[in-house]
């Protein structure tokens, strides 16, 4: 379908090509004409600042270029009143009649009312959370997911082909130093003094895990050479930890497609290959041991060439030297990262790839840019995606640590104390680059403060009007929509037919927050029309506008019920 927004911009320029036809405006070239939505109602639905971006070039007053080009505007069921407005906005009010019958496209559409075709079908990976599989979730992870899930969602809504990833880091220094710190835990648990490695994880999790293990399999580890042993629980480990991570994605109603081995990357032969590919281009440096990915290309022999690297502050606008392989021999988080861009757009052939990271990577961004560059591949393909982390407040004060362990804050704790809904809902409420502040008391608290609750209590105040008419026998067959000319059943449908442009805004700016916000506009529009509106009645004369009423809430329901599901969160029939 095509959004009503795109549709009047196309009006509007051709309605600038009538006006220079008829020698009303000078010849230009037209730029794209923006169109959004007024920001004052009392403006309209829509607004075009176009005229003032073309009274430089058709030396005019933007005013009077409005003027002109409104005369030339082609009707469209849609449109209503338009007006030029000072100093030379373009503002178009969408028509009454062709507002109500909206409300039967969406009975019509259903659980497809919301959906738009931009992706055309091409495919996108969307990779989010991955978090080291040597800990717990974070609520701050659970920021990722949710921010990861919820644009997964609206990605799928707006055409794309989507698969949703966990990339599982299960190589490096991290997991050798969790796989030591199981070690010693297990040790420990079965008596013997066993010390925690240097810069091991001290979490009692792994306390747990390791008394675990040790009921499980009594000394078993402890008969083995020591390395064989570590290695041994460091299987036994991530496939614990992976497990819990899961439970925990799933506990906030997220659920991957694909679980990714960073150590498949090695395994596979795709970081051989990128290596050498990199290395034939003259984009690796050898430098007191260890190779280096530069920006600039040195002679191309096939060989890693001896040069100096990129330095911290270099064009490439990272803060650390680009590392690829260490001087021991092995390779760095960067080179496992080059070979899963080459999996991802390459190997696997997505169309798009967008990444859900921390703030803290922000400086790792340009040279993922500029390694896709490097690799032949454009790098408009990859997005990544920066998030804030996130601080909790229970009734304005900090909360600095969890109640169970008195520890880190476990997603899992946050989502025992709130709930799944509330938790997805509070931590999709900001931009991803905006500092979040989760409140757990006022996520719990059953008033029209807390924005869930509200949005929720809409969906299940409608589900108790249809049972309440159900009670009586009264129905919403045979209502005339026509018949819907109040304000409040006008503005209540202003506010459903938005969802595909909503939808499309998420989806075009990688922001799904967008979509809380309209689900708090599209709340507080039912709760006034509830308000102005009697929607069943025992009165005979009210049964034609009560029908059509019903159709109307019906239609509400679809639409609400279709926002919560792109948020990941339930539509309740009663509260």
């Amino acid at each position: 379908m095509i959004l009503v927004r795109d549709h009047i911009a196309q009006l509007i320029a051709e309605a600038i090509h009538i006006a220079q036809k008829k020698g009303e405006l000078p010849s230009f070239e037209l730029p794209e004409v923006p169109v959004t939505r007024a920001r004052d109602e009392t403006f309209g639905d829509y607004a075009s600042p176009i005229c003032m971006t073309l009274a430089r070039v058709a030396r005019m007053a933007p005013l009077a270029i409005a003027q002109r080009v409104l005369a030339h505007l082609p009707s469209a069921p849609y449109i209503g009143k338009v007006e030029a407005a000072h100093p030379g906005f373009i503002n178009i009010t969408l028509a009454p009649q062709w507002l109500s019958q909206q409300v039967e496209v969406i009975l019509a559409e259903g659980e497809r009312f919301g959906q738009v075709d931009l992706g055309k079908g091409r495919s996108v990976q969307v990779e989010y959370i991955s978090a080291n599989p040597t800990g717990p979730l974070t609520v701050g992870s659970g920021r990722n997911g949710v921010l990861g899930d919820a644009l997964a969602n609206v990605l799928a809504a707006a055409g794309w082909r989507v698969q949703r990833e966990y990339y599982v880091n299960d190589t490096g220094t991290q997991v050798e130093l969790f796989a030591a710190s199981l070690y010693a835990r297990y040790a420990q648990a079965l008596g013997r003094d066993e010390p925690l490695p240097e810069g091991g994880y001290p979490g009692s999790y792994l306390v747990e895990m390791g008394h675990q293990l040790a009921r499980e399999y009594g000394d078993r580890f402890l008969t083995m050479e020591r390395s064989q042993a570590i290695t041994a629980l460091r299987e036994e480990g991530l496939k614990r930890m992976l497990a819990s991570i899961q439970a925990d994605a799933a506990a906030l109603g997220i659920h991957f497609d694909n679980w990714k081995s960073e150590r498949s990357l090695y395994e596979d032969g795709t970081y051989s290959l990128v290596f050498n590919r990199l290395s034939a281009g003259g984009w690796l440096v050898y430098r007191d041991g260890a190779v280096w990915f530069t920006e600039t290309p040195h002679r191309s022999s096939g060989e890693v060439q001896g040069e100096q690297p990129t330095q911290a502050g270099a064009k490439d606008g990272t803060d650390k030297d680009n590392v690829v392989v260490r001087s021991d021999g092995r390779p760095t988080y960067f080179a496992s990262d080059i070979a899963y861009v080459w999996d991802k757009l390459v190997t696997r052939g997505f169309d798009r790839a967008i990444y859900v990271w921390g703030a803290d990577h922000q400086g790792h961004v340009p040279r993922m840019k500029a390694v896709t560059r490097a690799l032949g591949l454009d790098p408009d393909r990859i997005t990544i995606i920066l998030y804030q982390l996130v601080t909790l407040k229970r009734g304005g004060e900090l909360v600095r640590m969890g109640k169970r362990t008195g520890e880190i804050i476990t997603l899992r704790e946050v989502i025992e104390e709130i709930g799944a809904d509330a938790t997805r809902f509070m931590l999709l409420t900001r931009a991803a680059d905006s500092q979040m502040e989760l409140d757990l008391t006022l996520a719990v608290q059953q008033s029209s403060e807390n924005p869930v609750y509200y949005v929720q209590y809409g969906h299940a105040r409608i589900a108790s009007i249809f049972r309440y008419a159900q009670e009586r026998g009264f129905s919403p067959e045979g209502g005339d929509v026509r018949l819907l000319t109040h304000p409040a059943e006008l503005a209540l449908i202003r506010q459903m037919v938005r969802l595909p442009e909503t939808v499309a805004l998420c989806a075009e700016t990688l922001s799904p927050h967008h979509l809380t916000h309209y689900a708090q506009e599209l709340a507080t529009a039912f709760h006034a029309f509830y308000k102005d509106c009697r929607v069943v009645s025992e009165d005979a004369g009210h049964a034609a506008i009560g029908r059509a009423r019903m159709k109307l809430v019906q239609a509400a329901k679809i639409v609400l019920a279709n926002t919560l599901r792109l948020i990941g969160v339930s539509a309740p029939e009663s509260m």
